[in-house]
């Protein structure tokens, strides 16, 4: 008999270790991108992927602080070879991707800028396992309605348009591969309007900006983990 209760008692006390430990499991996420992705201007804990886990973790949905391949300036190229010296072995829950504002800046077309995407797209699927329900690709912010693009020689009328134009391949090649597209344009577009989404360079966006992405890149995640 005691030995009976004594096989009882461990096997419950197994059976709970286990439960704790699938409710202690945590996702991962990598962030792949430039100062967007790296929140140039704003302390780690306001970069939008950071801000995005945190959402995610007062609903019950838990992750890992973000790894994140991503610094100011970077172009797709860029970009590329970044992720080729990391050497990254492991596969994500969620893989995000946010690139392109440098190549506008720097007068680059969009031929190329649709090849090199579209390779980061698809290296950005690789590490999700090759699950496209778990990659997430952000649109472009346009920078023409900072204060900082008043010093450049292009309007913010011409500006726009051009990421507007970056934006429509990134759109189209998201959607020809089946990933997630979040619209973030719309939200960089406010500053003349709320000075707080700017951050104190007149060119990044301010901690609260990035709320308004973590927000959607959150809510996106948690619709579509159902």
């Amino acid at each position: 008999m005691r030995h009976y209760i004594c096989i009882l008692i461990c096997t419950f006390t197994a059976l709970v270790g286990n439960t704790a430990f699938m409710l202690e499991k945590k996702h991962t996420m990598l962030c792949l991108g430039d100062s967007y992705t790296i929140g140039e201007a704003v302390d780690e804990k306001d970069r939008f992927p950071n801000q995005a886990v945190t959402m995610l973790d007062k609903q019950g949905i838990h992750y890992k602080q973000p790894t994140i391949i991503a610094k100011t300036g970077w172009t797709t190229d860029e970009l590329t070879d970044a992720i080729k010296d990391e050497n990254l072995t492991s596969t994500y829950d969620i893989v995000t991707l946010l690139i392109g504002v440098n190549n506008q800046y720097r007068g680059r077309d969009t031929a190329n800028y649709k090849q090199e995407f579209e390779a980061l797209l698809n290296t950005a699927i690789n590490y999700a396992g090759g699950n496209k329900n778990h990659v997430y690709v952000l649109s472009i912010p346009d920078w023409g309605q900072t204060p900082f693009a008043e010093g450049d020689k292009r309007s913010a009328e011409q500006i726009g348009k051009e990421i507007d134009a970056y934006n429509a391949v990134n759109k189209s090649v998201s959607a020809a591969h089946g990933v997630h597209y979040i619209d973030i344009t719309d939200i960089s577009r406010e500053v003349k309007e709320q000075r707080s989404l700017i951050a104190f360079d007149n060119l990044h966006p301010s901690g609260r900006m990035y709320t308004l992405w973590a927000e959607r890149l959150a809510a996106a995640i948690k619709k579509n983990s159902k």
